[in-house]
């Protein structure tokens, strides 16, 4: 269970509405952002499937352990369909969970994904954030993010910049306002968010 302090809710949810009605000019260019996207599957797959999530949400969970499974063995492995994993944090913790993923190497962010969400109830129970973050420091170690670069992480203008600015993106050009959004070829995805609504649109662009 989530225990965060209401202040910090608060702050986290009034910075991201400045930055919203301010404009984002010295956010990390959009290039480098769009580059170094965290993908499962080919580049070329007709289908591309953008998951707008946030780490401490139970629908986002209950998604990536019970509906990516099932798009992967049969659309990701065919080649047909591409994920495209996209941070919208919604609490602090989120975002703190966000950008550890942003400094792990290529080949353990799903993994670290994976575990994210299947220990979300572990992980997101603290009396505070600094108790959050002593708990996804023990699973960043396993990782390979030591101690001293998990604090120098959580730092890390550049990443926090690409996030935010990706969720600013996200709600500007999709109206996102709950997780997790689903976006197939640039469509929201209406209805249940469920692996039988994904296939039916998966089967019509294929």
């Amino acid at each position: 269970m989530i225990k965060l302090n209401l202040k910090n809710k608060i702050i986290f949810l009034i910075t991201l509405f400045l930055l919203l009605t301010t404009g984002f000019g010295s956010f990390a260019d959009d290039t480098k952002i769009s580059s170094n996207l965290i993908v499962l599957g080919e580049n070329n797959a007709p289908v591309k499937i953008k998951i707008f999530s946030s780490h401490t949400c139970p629908h986002c969970a209950n998604f990536h352990m019970n509906v990516i499974p099932k798009i992967r063995e049969k659309y990701i492995k065919t080649g047909k369909v591409q994920l495209i994993f996209i941070d919208f944090p919604l609490d602090e913790a989120a975002l703190n969970a966000s950008i550890l993923l942003h400094c792990l190497n290529k080949k353990n962010q799903i993994l670290f994904l994976d575990t994210i969400y299947e220990n979300q109830n572990k992980w997101t129970n603290g009396s505070d954030i600094n108790e959050i973050n002593i708990n996804l420091k023990k699973i960043v170690k396993d990782l390979g993010i030591t101690s001293v670069e998990f604090d120098k992480c959580l730092k890390n203008e550049m990443i926090v910049d690409k996030i935010l600015n990706g969720r600013i993106n996200g709600h500007k050009e999709y109206s996102i306002n709950s997780t997790p959004t689903i976006i197939i070829n640039e469509k929201k995805l209406e209805g249940s968010v469920n692996f039988k609504n994904i296939e039916k649109i998966i089967k019509k662009l294929i």
